[in-house]
């Protein structure tokens, strides 16, 4: 070990030596930086804001074409339907066939309990999977997500319309305002994709994703509890602390051991295929069709027992046909517009993520692009159409996407296969639900959701990003402990405060020379790397603006003076060249700029000499407008940093 340290010492002094003499025996050919030439103003603008709004050009296809292609394409370009459905055989029907009715069976049991989160009837979770899932399949770019109510949303909606309106009490204005609030759900969506603002959903970082999801596990998992356990009186609270005295408040005298008796049975019975479907990737449909079994098995029991005359609670009386119209139902006037609108933007919000972030997932693995902007006008217009057919918010289900997949679903028809099913469900077999008790639709729900506790995703996220730690644990527990809400604030809140901290405190580093070459690297990743005499080489990792531009200023000086100090104590002369790295600066403003002449004057005053190098084409044109470079010379600035430090090295007294 000892031998080694040495070596690399004498390595370092050779290195040294070397580039010491060479610099009196050599003269430098000096890459000058180029300056570009004079941008038309209003052609830099439209570039920014097509690479802005139009990154992914979507008009490329209508170039050159005659005007009834451009029709047709523009036809196919809201409706891709027109496009696959050319080439659609039998074949991929067969897929879709098996896929859709394997989802189907999975998601009425879930519906009925959905709505229930959603303070609804459950007849109304029933009508969410049917007409949006035929307005998706039409209008809708991916393969493979299955649209339908979902658990979080579900959640969502739920607590936020009950802060408006008690649904007990009220359930005629409650159920308008969930419909107000699909409204501008879809309205909020569409807007986004017509817009092309796709790119704000993803402010919403994964990290506090993960948590929030996971924190909303477990909030409805808890509140299953009441239908679990049999309990008549219960919080409306959704917090831990809440829900847990009111289950110990009615542990003497509110459970109901047959109700307990049924959901253990069938909850054990539901994890245990979703372990055989895990274990054994050909029997995915075990998991898929267990839910509807167990809704079948258990109405018979308690049908054939009347253990709803011992206390066991059961759905009860489900509204037989197809969705009413409900236009008339959503509020356009009065003071409840305003509350739906706040709780349809946010439940709009967060249904967008979850289904855009299911739909790149399979997109991925089926190799296919998913244009993000269509999805959104897609799941605009199905919730839109959705709030005037008496059904609520509507999205992409993780789960059940990924049981469509895994059935070998080709295209959206799965979704139009699941819609008739549900179709038929609603025409003909609601009567048979009648004595489906409530028990086996929160075991259903429990073993839906413990599958968003992505427990591995947060040690990932704990090894790799701290700070995103902390935002995925503050939306976890602010679900938990508090409320959906304040959960979904403390998500965004600290998603924000970590754009504005990378923002403001963006990262800068000493470089040193990498041995025997004429590259030069950050310090602290390279320790071999050494010092150039009388030179600091600094490097910003990020664009110069308003909100960094002073943070930089003052971090360049201390830079400066950590290693004056350190040379004073070695004894060593001092820095006479501080030379700025700029090839990561992508950007800079008049405030940049400002800081610039500013830490021009300080270095002045210390005798040190400031150099630039290599400014990108937006920086180096930007300078010369404000005429930085007459006043830092314009031999100051190099192409690369090897030229920079050799030509202030030559200019370096010998004793250096």
């Amino acid at each position: 070990m000892g031998h080694s340290s040495v070596e690399a010492e004498e390595t370092k002094e050779t290195d040294i030596r070397s580039f010491s003499s060479s610099r009196h025996n050599q003269t430098p050919y000096i890459h000058k930086v180029g300056v570009p030439p004079k941008q038309d103003i209003f052609k830099e603008f439209k570039t920014t804001v097509k690479e802005t709004f139009f990154a992914d050009d979507p008009l490329r296809c209508f170039k050159d074409q005659p005007r009834s292609r451009k029709f047709v394409l523009g036809l196919q370009a809201i409706f891709p339907i027109l496009e696959w459905g050319r080439s659609y055989n039998f074949a991929k029907f067969r897929g879709d066939l098996i896929s859709g009715l394997t989802i189907a069976s999975l998601c009425i049991p879930q519906d009925i309990g959905y709505s229930n989160l959603a303070n609804l009837a459950p007849q109304y979770g029933l009508y969410s999977s049917f007409v949006p899932p035929l307005v998706y399949a039409f209008m809708g770019s991916s393969r493979d997500i299955a649209i339908g109510p979902v658990a979080v949303v579900s959640l969502l909606l739920g607590t936020l319309l009950r802060n408006e309106i008690d649904p007990t009490t009220n359930p005629h204005e409650y159920l308008r305002l969930a419909f107000t609030a699909t409204f501008f759900a879809g309205i909020t969506q569409a807007t986004l994709g017509i817009l092309r603002l796709g790119f704000l959903i993803d402010f919403l970082s994964h990290a506090a994703v993960v948590g929030f999801m996971g924190g909303a596990a477990i909030t409805i998992a808890l509140q299953q509890l009441k239908g679990f356990l049999g309990i008549k009186k219960f919080t409306k609270k959704a917090d831990i602390i809440s829900v847990m005295k009111s289950v110990w408040h009615s542990a003497n005298h509110g459970w109901n051991w047959q109700t307990i008796l049924i959901g253990a049975t069938f909850l054990t019975f539901l994890l245990f295929a979703k372990y055989i479907g895990k274990k054994n990737k050909r029997l995915f449909w075990v998991p898929a069709i267990a839910p509807l079994v167990s809704v079948i098995l258990s109405t018979f029991f308690v049908y054939i027992t009347h253990a709803e005359k011992k206390g066991v609670a059961i759905v009860g009386h489900i509204e037989k046909g197809i969705n009413p119209p409900s236009v008339k139902e959503i509020y356009f006037t009065g003071d409840y517009l305003l509350k739906g609108l706040r709780t349809g933007i946010v439940a709009g919000m967060i249904a967008l993520t979850e289904a855009v972030a299911i739909g790149r997932t399979f997109a991925s693995m089926k190799d296919y692009q998913l244009d993000g902007n269509k999805e959104m006008v897609a799941l605009g217009a199905m919730n839109i159409v959705g709030s005037m057919t008496s059904c609520y918010v509507a999205t992409g289900s993780f789960s059940r996407s990924a049981v469509n997949y895994m059935a070998g679903c080709q295209t959206a028809v799965s979704n139009i296969v699941m819609s008739a099913v549900v179709f038929l469900t609603l025409e003909f077999i609601t009567p048979l639900f009648k004595y489906t008790p409530n028990a086996i639709l929160a075991a259903i729900i429990i073993s839906a959701v413990l599958g968003l506790i992505d427990y591995e995703a947060a040690i990932l996220i704990w090894k790799i990003d701290k700070f995103d730690f902390v935002a995925c644990m503050g939306a976890f527990f602010g679900v938990v402990f508090a409320s959906v809400e304040i959960g979904l604030l403390i998500a965004v809140t600290i998603s924000f405060a970590k754009i504005l901290l990378q923002v403001t405190r963006p990262r800068t580093a000493t470089l040193g020379r990498i041995p025997r070459t004429n590259v030069y690297r950050n310090s602290q990743q390279y320790p071999e790397a050494t010092k150039v005499p009388g030179v600091l080489i600094v490097r910003v990792d990020s664009a110069i603006y308003f909100s960094n531009s002073n943070y930089i200023k003052e971090r360049i000086l201390r830079w400066l003076m950590d290693e004056e100090e350190q040379l004073k104590a070695a004894g060593l002369p001092k820095i006479q060249f501080l030379i700025v790295e700029m090839s990561p600066v992508t950007d800079i403003d008049t405030s940049g700029i400002h800081a610039l002449e500013e830490l021009l004057r300080s270095l002045k005053k210390r005798g040190v000499q400031l150099v630039l190098s290599n400014p990108g084409r937006v920086v180096i044109d930007k300078l010369h407008a404000s005429n930085f470079p007459s006043q830092i010379g314009e031999d100051k600035i190099f192409l690369t940093v090897a030229d920079a430090v050799l030509t202030c090295s030559l200019k370096l007294p010998e004793e250096v």
